[in-house]
């Protein structure tokens, strides 16, 4: 009593707790409970009838606390380029995690997850979080070995038992992957948080990065979506028990048969699907890798009564972050409602793998899943034609034949029959021997992928038609570029080009149609 006389004393005549100068003294804590922290007292341990619930002591929940996208490449862009001949994967790719090479033949992968509760149970959170920033070592095709755990808490609010609870279930999980916790660091502080920092290895050769996909590779994601949306209708109670159950289920397993499995089967790229959302790290990997992706929303795992909640509302607001950095890079087919839209930009935590695997090998990559207990595994997608890093978002499957792998993906037509049939540099001209028809065919010959791909084409049509000032042939290839999802940026610096080579005539030329495109 004594000492919190003193400290109160000391408080009061300085205006402010001296603890925390946000709060006055008495502060709340004190008021309600009569106790007071700064002096050393505790807040009486909840009763077995009244545990804690984690999820009441934050703000957002599991990695939809996360900086979105957009704002932390704001912020990365201001910093110094990293340059150092031993990295082999840096921050310049926004890949899972670092990769660096020690010595000849001793290569180590790094990372660091922290984020808040996404569930109730102390345990549960701690073996989740554990997996999820295991899960940056797995997506880069590595193995884990040690890791330090990151905690915050508030100490002098909450148990000392449930902070014992929550690294008992990271130490389960690190348990299981067979990583040693060498140690680690605590917080006090008002909002509940834990994660891990983790060394891996790796071979040179093996590693896998999100920069390799190609045209033709089959899509797989290896766990459900909709974790964000359960986690808040959790924080809601409007959540049921079989939808808790199931995300906990998803969230608290290791990726570790799925990477063993990707690496068997030869994956060209891989991310795993975290804070970012699904669309979120597909496009990152789109963009690294040089090609458009197409998504059968029909194909996606989904977690119980997720299409649900979301339809009463239930997804936060780390939706809008995610999507103000994929949505202009992904093009939403026909049928594709604002409700699907919501899962895709769904903040996930400990999510599943994303992984591209050759066309051949994807059947057999997926049997090996599901032989290994990755049930929720599927094909979601394929990768398409090069270009720029774009997304095409389907609510069907793609092709004639049902679910299918990468190679049934319908690659961009270089020209369609209509395109074929539209007047362009030839417009006005007529012949008997069908020599306006020979040009069109080779037009559409030229136009098509080769050595080139369809983007690159698109784009140089672009430039070549504003230079030589021809309005048909400028049309059509800017409203092709579009359809095929490539972006305004890319489109304009082409269109650069040509006024740079060919002055005023495609200046104008190219502000018409500009103006004639945005208002279409």
């Amino acid at each position: 009593m004594e000492k919190r006389k003193r400290v109160m004393a000391r408080s009061i005549k300085l205006g402010h707790c001296v603890c925390d100068p946000r709060k006055p003294c008495p502060c709340p804590i004190f008021k309600a409970k009569k106790v007071c922290t700064c002096a050393g007292e505790r807040v009486p341990a909840t009763q077995p009838d009244n545990p804690v619930r984690l999820t009441e002591h934050v703000r957002s929940a599991g990695c939809a606390s996360k900086i979105g996208q957009k704002d932390l490449h704001a912020v990365l862009a201001r910093l110094p380029v990293v340059k150092d001949p031993r990295i082999l994967v840096g921050m310049a790719t926004a890949d899972d995690a670092g990769v660096f090479r020690l010595a000849s033949g001793v290569t180590v992968i790094q990372t660091v997850d922290v984020f808040t509760p996404c569930v109730d149970d102390p345990h549960m959170f701690g073996r989740i979080a554990a997996c999820n920033a295991l899960s940056d070592v797995y997506a880069m095709g590595g193995t884990p070995i040690t890791a330090l755990s990151i905690i915050g808490f508030p100490i002098e609010s909450l148990p000392h038992a449930v902070m014992a609870e929550i690294l008992r279930g990271g130490m389960e999980a690190l348990g299981e992957a067979n990583v040693v916790l060498l140690g680690g660091h605590s917080i006090n502080d008002e909002e509940i948080k834990f994660g891990l920092a983790v060394t891996g290895i790796v071979g040179e050769s093996a590693v896998v990065t999100n920069a390799g996909a190609g045209p033709g590779d089959a899509l797989i994601l290896t766990k459900p979506l909709g974790t964000g949306i359960v986690a808040l209708a959790g924080q809601l109670g409007k959540a049921s028990p079989e939808s808790i159950t199931a995300a906990a289920a998803a969230m608290s397993s290791l990726n570790k048969a799925a990477s063993e499995i990707m690496v068997r089967h030869h994956a060209t790229a891989c991310t795993d699907v975290t804070g970012f959302g699904f669309l979120g790290h597909l496009c990152r990997l789109a963009i690294e890798s040089g090609v458009t992706a197409e998504v059968w929303f029909d194909q996606l795992p989904l977690l119980p009564g997720v299409m649900d909640y979301v339809a009463r509302g239930m997804f936060s607001g780390a939706n809008e972050r995610n999507s103000e950095y994929s949505a202009g890079r992904t093009r939403f087919g026909d049928g594709v409602t604002e409700m699907m839209k919501a899962v895709l930009f769904d903040a996930q935590t400990s999510g599943g793998l994303l992984m591209a695997i050759p066309a051949g090998a994807a059947e057999a990559a997926l049997r090996d899943l599901h032989a290994a207990g990755v049930r929720d595994a599927a094909i979601v997608g394929a990768i398409g034609e090069k270009s720029n890093g774009a997304i095409r978002v389907l609510p069907k499957t793609s092709g004639k034949s049902g679910r299918t792998t990468g190679k049934n993906l319908k690659q961009e037509e270089p020209m369609t029959r209509k395109e074929k049939e539209t007047p362009c540099c030839s417009h006005g001209a007529a012949s008997a021997d069908g020599a306006v028809e020979k040009f069109q065919d080779f037009l559409s010959t030229a136009m098509a992928p080769g050595a080139l791909d369809v983007v690159t084409k698109e784009l140089l049509a672009i430039a070549l038609g504003l230079a030589v000032h021809c309005v048909p042939c400028s049309r059509i290839h800017i409203e092709k570029a579009k359809k095929i999802g490539i972006g305004k940026a890319e489109i304009e610096e082409a269109a650069a080009l040509a006024i740079a080579f060919s002055g005023c005539r495609a200046f104008m030329l190219w502000n018409e149609l500009k103006q004639e495109s945005e208002d279409g």
